[in-house]
This record gives structure tokens, C-alpha cells and sequence, in this order.
């Protein structure tokens, strides 16, 4: 039988728009740095406010990609 091996780590991402894209965000940088993401994971979603308004959504993720054994 064999099993995998995965590492988590944590991303936030931000977005002027919403949580949504905040998200999208963090995973668009992860996979284009990461091989074999297989899982995001929303940890924790808030927002910066600037003049009682909201400025940013951001929108921290759990990301865990396959580990691969370097020989």
C-alpha cells in the first residue's frame, strides 16, 4: 500500500473586490510556485477598513500541495 505525504502552509491573499477574489488570489500565486497543490483551506476571512469604509478583503488560507522527496 501506498500513502502520500502533503505540507500546509499559510497564504493570505487580498483583493479590493471581495473575499472571493481575495482567495483566487492566493491560489493563482501558489500554483504558480508550488507543484501538485491539491487542497486550499479558508482559515480566516476579515478586512482593512480605510475612512469607515472597506479598503481590502483578505482571506487567509490553508494551502497543502503533495511533498516530493528530494533523492
Amino acid at each position: 500500500m501506498s500513502g502520500g505525504v502533503y505540507k500546509v502552509i499559510e497564504l493570505v491573499g487580498t483583493s479590493p473586490d471581495s473575499w472571493e477574489a481575495a482567495a483566487r488570489a492566493a491560489i493563482e500565486a501558489a500554483t504558480r510556485t508550488l507543484e501538485d497543490v491539491r487542497v486550499a483551506e479558508v482559515v480566516k476571512m476579515d478586512v482593512r477598513l480605510e475612512g469607515n469604509k472597506v479598503a481590502e478583503y483578505r482571506v487567509k488560507l490553508a494551502v497543502s500541495f503533495k511533498y516530493h522527496k528530494e533523492l
